[in-house]
């Protein structure tokens, strides 16, 4: 099982770690889990133009910077919310954007939930529709993933994995710091940022 030890890490060393694991989250109306297949990792102030944290600690951004092992959520667009596993020590900033998932419990839920999706594989491909299948609120950004109404559960074997650039990040758009499973359906289309 991973402990809160395992994420006082950057992120980047993190990522490939949570490949295959999956995340959990119960509401009144059950519970959805969904086996992570795409990640992007994210670190600190001054560091990483592509971050939230590039230019220090904010309102928004305060969940990156605390402890370990907590999500950061943040809304985007004007509609929709992402969810991110903090990662290096409290004070840090550093994070792994969840972007995308195959549904491997609670399916039936998740599909209440993604009215607009056409099939299974997209559920939660794309990080915004994996916070919607997965019940995930803005209110619940800096909540604990070793705590109810969360949990976060290791694969049995390490993933083989495949890198490259971020999705649609204009900062450190060269950095290979997006992370999948290869071959998995679930993982969603790459998209280039668009040039100034």
């Amino acid at each position: 099982m991973f402990d809160r030890a395992f994420f006082e890490r950057p992120s980047v060393d993190v990522a490939p770690h949570l490949l295959g694991a999956v995340l959990r989250h119960t509401t009144d109306a059950g519970t959805v889990g969904v086996r992570i297949t795409e990640v992007e990792a994210y670190i600190g102030q001054g560091v990483d133009p592509g971050s939230h944290a590039f230019r220090g600690k904010t309102a928004r951004n305060a969940s990156m910077f605390g402890e370990p092992g907590h999500l950061y959520c943040y809304f985007t667009y004007g509609m929709h919310v992402c969810a991110n596993v903090v990662c290096s020590p409290d004070g840090e900033a550093s994070a792994c954007l969840i972007r995308a998932g195959e549904v491997v419990e609670g399916i039936e839920l998740a599909r209440f939930r993604r009215t607009t999706s056409k099939s299974d594989r997209d559920l939660a491909q794309g990080p915004a529709r994996l916070v919607v299948a997965l019940g995930i609120s803005l209110a619940q950004n800096g909540s604990d993933l070793f705590a109810p109404p969360f949990s976060l559960e290791p694969a049995a074997e390490p993933a083989a994995y495949e890198t490259g650039p971020r999705t649609g990040v204009a900062g450190g758009a060269d950095l290979p710091w997006r992370f999948w499973i290869p071959g998995e359906s679930s993982v969603s289309p790459y998209k280039r940022h668009p040039k100034v």
